[in-house]
């Protein structure tokens, strides 16, 4: 049976249960499904292909978190005799849960932590070092201050990163963000969508339905008027494509029809 089964424990939430291994299953589950792109099957069967790689476990745990969090988005299922398969597509949450544990901000901040823990250890490493080795108390001391200082200066790299990470985002002029208050959500969608592996331009609906996530009252025309004049200031670029699976979407720009966007 190819569906999540019922008779696993309910796992946390998705961000308690960092460093898991049940993270990374979901971490490679999600780049498998938002690089490939289209349906999947949710689980492995025999020498079938499958997001998570069986139904029992830490596998099961973590594919049960996959869709109830709207990580992943069930798309249909198939039933034969006894046996359900379950396709599922990512969906735009997928997209940012990869960009926040497989980006370069995610890492530097594992950085941090892990120097305040080492500074914070070496004043009672020192201490027991004096009382082992009193006549070796001043090479200690000297080494010490070294590893200090060095701990210092990389731990201040590593807070400057993270604040240029965390202020590097787009930005668009007040002027813009006014007329198209949603501007900077689209646009931080698509660096994340790219930050994330994600090959080809983010097709408009793609688009249109993330940007809902946080303005579920954006209608369809204004969201066609605000992709223009994000065009028109190049906050953003509007390709045509060969193929539109749902053409309600596709904005005309120059009397050519764009369905996708890019940065």
């Amino acid at each position: 049976m190819d569906t999540a089964p019922s008779d696993v424990g309910t796992p946390g939430p998705v961000e308690h249960i960092s460093g898991s291994p049940r993270t990374e299953l979901l971490l490679e589950a999600m780049k498998s499904a938002i690089v490939a792109g289209g349906e999947h099957r949710l689980f492995r069967s025999g020498k079938l292909a499958g997001l998570f790689p069986t139904r029992a476990g830490s596998s099961a745990e973590a594919a049960l978190v996959a869709v109830r969090e709207g990580l992943l988005e069930t798309v249909r299922t198939e039933t034969r005799g006894k046996i359900i398969t379950e396709w599922v597509k990512a969906t735009p949450k997928a997209v940012a849960f990869v960009h926040d544990h497989d980006s370069p901000k995610s890492v530097l901040r594992e950085l941090k932590d892990v120097l305040a823990t080492s500074r914070g250890g070496i004043p009672a490493w020192m201490a027991e070092a004096k009382q082992e080795a009193a006549l070796l108390s001043a090479r200690f001391e000297a080494r010490a201050a070294a590893m200090l200082a060095r701990l210092d200066e990389l731990a201040n790299r590593v807070e400057a990163a993270l604040r240029r990470a965390e202020t590097s985002g787009p930005a668009v002029t007040e002027q813009v963000g006014r007329v198209v208050p949603w501007a900077v959500e689209s646009l931080e969608y698509l660096d994340r969508r790219q930050a994330s592996g994600v090959g080809g331009e983010c097709p408009l609906p793609e688009l249109f339905h993330a940007v809902r996530v946080k303005f579920p009252e954006l209608s369809l025309s204004a969201f066609h008027d605000g992709l223009k004049r994000l065009h028109d200031v190049r906050a953003l670029r509007l390709l045509s494509t060969l193929e539109m699976t749902e053409p309600e979407h596709a904005v005309v720009v120059g009397g050519k029809l764009m369905y996708a966007a890019g940065r």
